[in-house]
């Protein structure tokens, strides 16, 4: 999934946009569906380590071979790790010569967030008591 495929209800897709996201209305079949790819990809303990360590590197970006050495996993498992990144749209790369260099993609964590995001200033929605919670 590319980093606009991503969707976001209320939201367009330039930087700063507003995004009123969960809170404003539901989500579509096909949001939740590419939403939850992005999710999935961020449900593993590997793949977060390595969206951080590639999101906390100076310089924006790192290589390959720079990952790696973090994880007792074999080259081809990170690979496929950071397959699944590049897929949910929250990483990209390119080949230098033998290395392959990754950096974040900061839109698809923005849209992320906005999601998640109550908007600020406004205060959460009142809840009611179930009918079978104890008084």
């Amino acid at each position: 999934m590319s980093k606009q495929e991503l969707a976001v209800p209320g939201q367009r897709g330039d930087a700063g946009a507003c995004c009123p996201g969960l809170l404003s209305a539901p989500l579509d079949e096909e949001q939740a569906a590419d939403l939850a790819k992005v999710f999935k990809a961020l449900g593993d303990p590997v793949r977060l380590r390595l969206l951080s360590m590639i999101a906390s590197r100076s310089g924006g970006e790192v290589c390959v071979c720079d990952l790696t050495p973090a994880f007792e996993l074999s080259q081809p498992t990170i690979s496929h790790h950071l397959k699944l990144l590049r897929q949910a749209g929250l990483i990209d790369c390119e080949r230098r010569g033998t290395w392959v260099y990754y950096w974040l993609v900061p839109e698809t964590t923005d849209r992320l967030a906005g999601i998640l995001t109550r908007p600020a200033g406004e205060p959460l929605p009142e809840r009611t008591a179930s009918a079978g919670a104890a008084s």
